[in-house]
């Protein structure tokens, strides 16, 4: 494997990892807020609302992530390709 290509595979491992990561604290934090209002929550229409706005929340951000990683994958030589060249130019222009 080349230079190039392990550059490329880690840059993309890395943020694969982060954005699921983030996810995962999404998903901590939506249900933390959830379980501790619940007891200020007195309607039960309102807790309806309040559980399916939160359930929407974290299904399509978990979706839209999932699909950012495997075009991602697809198209990993393209973006991190470009995003290595363009810094490797930048450095030497520095020094």
């Amino acid at each position: 494997m080349s230079d190039l290509n392990q550059r490329i595979e880690a840059m993309y491992r890395s943020d694969v990892r982060g954005a699921w990561l983030m996810i995962g604290a999404l998903w901590i934090v939506i249900l933390f807020v959830l379980i501790m209002s619940w007891p200020y929550i007195p309607d039960s229409g309102v807790r309806t609302v309040v559980v399916l706005a939160a359930a929407a929340v974290l299904i399509f951000n978990t979706a839209s992530i999932s699909a950012m990683v495997k075009n991602y994958a697809e198209d990993k030589d393209f973006i991190y390709g470009l995003d290595i060249k363009h810094y490797d130019e930048s450095k030497k222009m520095k020094g």
